[in-house]
């Protein structure tokens, strides 16, 4: 049995460390950072988190202050009763609260991408077809139908609400790409291999939050010289062809033209639960509209 005087001040830490939580959440919204740690679909109900954790926290506090030891509940679990094991608990909670009050809110970049391992592909090599925008099995049909719609365009324009699928679908039918012209923007990628750096243009394709974001890129033909830095934010128009590279067959582009631009106020991209539909809502251009 826990004395209630260690009982009321665990209660108080542990509304301290609530009301961390909902300050730093309600500090996050006010930046509009949320997007740097948490999908769209998610953010939502993340920003009415501070109502709860401080309705906890108010509770807590007055039990501590004014409840009755009686009433005053362990839940039949010994606390940390040394200065230095308590300590240690709360700090696994209240050090990652400070490092995200003290560090700056920003996106993920060559660093992370590296540590994740970038991937080159987007879909995997056997569930690839010659034959033009032909699906073998119904995990390829919305892939072959956006392929269908972005080979018709002049350029194509790589739309940031469906970036993996687009990548994905030019990946499956690389072949029927090759020579086509294309327009993307994401971070430079830079990794030095065998004393020589190697290029791509990346994002984070993002399903819940960024613990899980995964780092893709479309490698930049290793020819062409760039003086930017990593991590600079570009838009990359050139040429698609079919590249060989670490003994794996992959897309990669030519660039006819790097411009440095400002980074997006939505970094990372998300999957699209329908991508035809969300081809339908983006700007079309005039090719698209005679085929229609």
């Amino acid at each position: 049995m826990n004395d209630p005087r260690s009982i009321r001040m665990h209660y108080l830490l542990r509304a301290v460390l609530l009301l961390g939580f909902a300050l730093y959440i309600g500090h996050l919204s006010q930046q509009d950072a949320l997007h740097y740690y948490v999908a769209p679909k998610l953010a939502r109900w993340i920003r009415l988190c501070p109502v709860p954790l401080s309705l906890m926290a108010a509770s807590l506090s007055l039990q501590a202050l004014f409840g009755k030891s009686s009433a005053l509940c362990d839940c039949e679990h010994q606390l940390p009763r040394s200065l230095l094991r308590s300590s240690a608990l709360y700090g696994l909670f209240l050090f990652p609260l400070l490092l995200g009050f003290l560090l700056p809110d920003r996106a993920l970049g060559s660093e992370a991408a590296a540590r994740k391992g970038i991937s080159l592909t987007y879909v995997l090599p056997e569930t690839g077809r010659e034959e033009r925008f032909t699906a073998v099995n119904p995990y390829q049909a919305e892939f072959a139908e956006l392929a269908g719609k972005l080979y018709k365009q002049p350029v194509i324009n790589v739309y940031p609400e469906i970036f993996s699928e687009t990548f994905g679908a030019i990946d499956l039918y690389k072949k029927q790409f090759e020579g086509k012209e294309i327009s993307v923007s994401g971070f430079l990628y830079r990794e030095q291999r065998a004393g020589n750096y190697t290029y791509a243009i990346s994002r984070f394709l993002v399903q819940c939050c960024t613990a899980d974001a995964t780092p893709f890129g479309i490698l930049l033909d290793p020819q062409t010289q760039i003086s930017l830095p990593a991590d600079t934010w570009i838009e990359v128009r050139g040429k698609l062809h079919v590249a060989v590279f670490e003994d794996q067959e992959i897309v990669m582009i030519t660039p006819q033209s790097l411009t440095p631009i400002p980074q997006p106020s939505t970094p990372y991209v998300y999957t699209s639960a329908d991508s035809i539909a969300a081809w339908e809502q983006l700007p079309v251009s005039p090719v698209e509209n005679e085929a229609k």
